[in-house]
């Protein structure tokens, strides 16, 4: 597995469920956090001529283990993971700051 192209670099948040998914890619690094407790890291490349992530999740979880890039512009990605997720769609974040637009998590 090669580099992971400059298109997917950065940070990327999406949402899932009322819940947070922020997908950090630094390098060959990558990332997902999500709130509730999920963690994951492990490789972003080139495979086969397709972008794509192999992570390790905290507690064994399996949804995000293995994506593929499916497409990607300036403010938009999407990724295939293998687990029950299925495709899911990121949003650039920019300057530390949350893009507008994100579902909200009711108060408890």
């Amino acid at each position: 597995m090669t580099g992971a192209s400059a298109g997917i670099q950065g940070s990327w948040i999406a949402g899932a469920g009322g819940k947070i998914v922020a997908l950090v890619v630094s390098g060959k690094q990558a990332g997902i956090f999500q709130t509730g407790g999920t963690m994951c890291n492990g490789t972003a490349g080139a495979e086969n001529g397709a972008q794509v992530f192999h992570l390790n999740c905290s507690g064994g979880a399996k949804d995000r283990t293995t994506g593929r890039v499916d497409s990607v512009d300036g403010t938009t990605l999407k990724v295939t993971w293998s687990g029950k997720v299925g495709q899911e769609t990121y949003t650039k974040a920019e300057g530390g700051k949350l893009p507008s637009g994100l579902p909200t998590v009711p108060a408890r």
